[in-house]
């Protein structure tokens, strides 16, 4: 035992304790960071589309130049963006709200990671090689097939494969830590809504990135090893790949909103002071919108030809999802009902991803009427629907959980008056860019288009729809500065300072690398509100003091990740006009130091460490 702790005890560089650091918060931190970086990048890009479109006939931008844009910002906003801002929460949150000390698998949280960073990499680097994918983010064949797009197209199914690995690895990893690492007395009907919204999207992201998989690797065949799934002249067919898209895509919407509805069930709570209204009914509403979910994929293609029977079918049950749906929107209301609120930032973008969330539900609900699909379908009213959701439900929510968490994860608040100013920045913006376009939809503006001819009603508000798009931005810019002022300030506060109920407010801010000196002893839902009235405000013991087992660091997640973006780029490589080095060679290469990277973990031997009593007790009463 006292080998492995000094073992530990050895002094790291900063750089290289990060990269080798197998500790869910610290991951939890390295996914946030990246989430943010790849946000901007979708964020200029979002922008850059919007000056193009601020006035009729613009030459801003070639319409080349826009596909490009148009297809990197949603692949990067959905896929490099959204998720890992999530998983972000996910990681830092689910093993404190568990009350655990990690992850099931420390090693593997770790890889999954480097994992999605690589491949995000990899699909971003297509810009430096002849231009971006240009088909779109849902990348439709023949349109994304090698006889029409280039060599950016090889990047997105390539960087997507390689993420999607880390991404299903790190779902994998969610489930059997729910299912194992939980607390005494932590039952499934007592867990965090946030904890039950991530189990059943870790569900989700098991199922659907599957199919995404094996789309994207039989994309991979067609375009570089000569193969004819998608190419209808070779007996292919192109409505196959809709379907094995959608049965990914359509989940994950689900993916990134059952994490947010998550979060706002973990705010709403604990700035009305009050316990969550109707939690079982919200549990079984989370899991029978998963289902319905998955059920569903099939209305975005109303317009391809399926037939009436089965745009009926499909019609009917994507209806359906409005009434679990209906349950936590009034289950919410409920809650601050009677409640004591406080409308601090956390709040304030907690309280109005309702109203939003409800608006870009109803237009689902009109979209789902297969017959009057045909009139919205591939217009601006879809943008408006769709960003509703992702932006109006998602982003608000992220938000709400960034200026609630802000004080576990780094010991002090964000500033409230910049926070309040950058709420009313994002909210305004938000609905000056996508409200409007409902109305550019209806008046039959479609999707996808760089420019459009003058005086046809459609200069106004394309006009105010980018002004929208300046305010976001600059509330972005408001939360940096917020993040930067704050860290220099920083005015340290203690472990609850939310007086909120749930188990990660328990320790400390920031939280010891062991989370719990002991496994807390869980006796209700909101455990820790229950320990504030019932008891003396501490959670109680399930175990005595005793030296704590911790994994080790390793590099070689980072090493196998970087394997792994070899090998794909020499498969990119192998539709490159006269390489530098062979192709194959590159994937060898690839493959020595992914399987390498294996090997060596098979076969090291790596038995953790001990935090010794003393040094726990010394850091409890510091």
């Amino acid at each position: 035992m006292a080998t492995t702790t000094l073992a530990n005890t050895k002094s790291k560089s900063v750089i290289w304790d990060w990269l080798t650091t197998v500790d869910h918060k610290k991951l939890g931190i390295l996914y946030l960071v990246a989430g943010t970086l790849y946000f901007v990048q979708a964020g200029v890009m979002a922008l850059l589309m919007r000056i193009q479109l601020m006035y009729p006939e613009s030459t801003f931008m070639t319409g080349q130049t826009f596909n490009e844009l148009l297809t990197m910002h949603g692949t990067v906003m959905l896929f490099f963006a959204a998720t890992p801002l999530l998983f972000g929460f996910m990681n830092y949150m689910i093993p404190l709200q568990i009350g655990a000390r990690d992850v099931a698998f420390p090693f593997v949280n770790a890889l999954g990671f480097w994992i999605f960073f690589f491949g995000a990499g990899l699909t971003s680097m297509s810009w430096f090689f002849g231009g971006a994918p240009d088909a779109g983010w849902t990348a439709y064949v023949p349109l994304a097939g090698r006889e029409y797009a280039g060599l950016g197209l090889d990047f997105y199914v390539l960087g997507l494969q390689v993420a999607g690995i880390g991404t299903l690895v790190s779902g994998i990893n969610f489930l059997v830590t729910i299912i194992n690492m939980r607390a005494p007395g932590m039952t499934m009907m007592r867990l965090p809504l946030f904890v039950w919204t991530s189990f059943i999207t870790s569900m989700l992201i098991l199922f659907a990135f599957t199919p995404l998989a094996a789309g994207l690797a039989l994309l991979m065949l067609d375009r570089i090893f000569g193969a004819q799934f998608f190419i209808p002249g070779m007996g292919g067919n192109t409505v196959l790949w809709q379907h094995i898209f959608w049965i990914f895509g359509h989940p994950e919407v689900y993916i990134l909103v059952l994490p947010a509805f998550g979060i706002i069930s973990e705010v709403i709570p604990a700035f009305s002071r009050k316990r969550l209204f109707g939690y079982t009914a919200m549990v079984f509403a989370t899991i029978i919108i998963a289902f319905l979910g998955f059920m569903v994929w099939a209305h975005h293609m109303f317009t391809v030809g399926m037939g009436p029977v089965a745009n009926a079918i499909f019609a009917v049950a994507t209806m359906t999802i409005a009434v679990p749906t209906g349950i936590k929107i009034f289950n919410w209301l409920f809650t601050m009902w009677g409640g004591k609120i406080t409308f601090n930032t956390a709040m304030l973008f907690a309280s109005s991803f309702v109203p939003t969330f409800v608006l870009g539900g109803v237009t689902g609900v009109m979209l789902a009427m297969a017959p009057v699909d045909y009139l919205y379908h591939d217009t601006y009213f879809v943008v408006a629907h769709f960003h509703y959701i992702i932006v109006g439900g998602i982003v608000l929510a992220l938000f709400a959980g960034l200026f609630y968490w802000y004080p576990k994860m780094f010991g002090h608040k964000l500033n409230e008056k910049l926070g309040i100013i950058m709420f009313i920045l994002f909210y305004i913006g938000f609905h000056l860019t996508f409200f409007i376009q409902h109305f550019l939809g209806l008046m039959g503006m479609p999707r996808r288009v760089y420019t459009y001819l003058g005086d046809q009603g459609l200069d106004t508000f394309n006009y105010i729809s980018t002004i929208g798009a300046f305010f976001m931005s600059a509330a972005v810019i408001v939360l940096v500065i917020n993040i930067v002022y704050s860290a220099v300030k920083e005015e340290r506060v203690g472990a609850d300072p939310w007086d909120a109920r749930t188990l990660e407010w328990a320790t400390a801010s920031p939280v010891p690398e062991y989370n719990f000196a002991q496994t807390p002893q869980v006796r209700s839902l909101d455990p820790l509100f229950y320990e504030k009235i019932h008891g003396d405000g501490k959670m109680k013991p399930a175990e005595p003091i005793a030296p704590i087992h911790m994994p080790n660091g390793s590099i070689i997640p980072f090493i196998m990740s970087v394997g792994l973006f070899i090998l794909g780029f020499g498969f990119i490589m192998m539709n490159m006009e006269n390489p530098i080095v062979p192709p194959y060679a590159v994937v060898a290469l690839g493959a020595i130091v992914t399987f390498g990277s294996m090997i060596a973990r098979s076969v090291k031997e790596d038995h953790g460490y001990y935090i010794p009593v003393e040094e726990i007790k010394e850091k409890e009463v510091s």
